[in-house]
């Protein structure tokens, strides 16, 4: 399929020893993008054959960027980023798999928003569902202080413009959580809607990118990586 958009779409996906099923998300996210759009892979030094089963695509839309050593998906994320030529940015995970009408419905939105998320059916490897909606399961709207006191931003289900990435990059050093100052930062400078539609499984495992439904941390970190938010969204006023 190939429908040429007004908007260029950058789809930035970050990988790290995906190849057991990197095929098949990118099998689910090239028939979306018209011949001008771009996948941008940001390799964070695989040692297993991602990069190879990438290269089988033979696809001139995919560009390849190796050789980094972040061993940080918030690092990795942003240089993929700082490559992007697109009107719109979109963040992927290498694990999960899109709905064929993903980026149709955030192009939809987009022209009145600066941020788009969907909703996600979050699932195990198998594809059983967990939670058949990740909004509900997480209470996902929108709002800076509701987002600040615990994240709804997930990056592989939201959007974005080039005004939206200009204000979040570049990151700000010991950034805890990418897609979490993106969707702030957002917040801030922009419009940002919730898409309550999933358009995507949502695939739970130890090697996601993406922020958890799950995880807690230590009660004094969480004061911290919310100080250090608090303090870089000032330092954009």
């Amino acid at each position: 399929m190939d429908i040429k958009s007004e908007r260029m779409i950058s789809v930035c996906l970050a990988t790290y020893n995906g190849s057991h099923f990197i095929k098949r998300q990118l099998e689910s996210v090239l028939p979306q993008l018209s011949s001008e759009d771009e996948i941008i892979i940001s390799d964070d030094s695989s040692v297993d054959d991602t990069i190879d089963i990438i290269k089988t695509f033979n696809d001139n839309r995919i560009k390849i960027f190796t050789g980094n050593n972040f061993r940080n998906p918030a690092l990795n994320f942003g240089f993929a980023m700082e490559q992007a030529k697109g009107d719109i940015v979109f963040l992927c995970d290498q694990d999960d798999i899109w709905f064929d009408t993903k980026i149709k419905d955030h192009l939809e939105v987009h022209e009145k928003y600066d941020l788009v998320i969907s909703d996600a059916i979050v699932v195990d490897p198998e594809l059983q569902i967990i939670y058949p909606s990740f909004f509900s399961a997480r209470n996902s709207k929108s709002g800076i202080l509701h987002n600040l006191l615990k994240n709804r931003y997930i990056g592989c289900c939201m959007s974005f413009n080039r005004k939206t990435l200009g204000h979040a990059l570049p990151f700000p050093d010991g950034l805890h959580m990418h897609d979490w100052w993106i969707g702030l930062v957002a917040e801030l400078k922009g419009e940002v809607y919730f898409l309550n539609k999933p358009l995507m499984y949502y695939i739970r495992h130890s090697n996601n990118a993406s922020g958890t439904l799950t995880v807690t941390l230590p009660l004094k970190d969480q004061i911290k990586n919310r100080m250090h938010l608090i303090y870089n969204l000032i330092k954009l006023k």
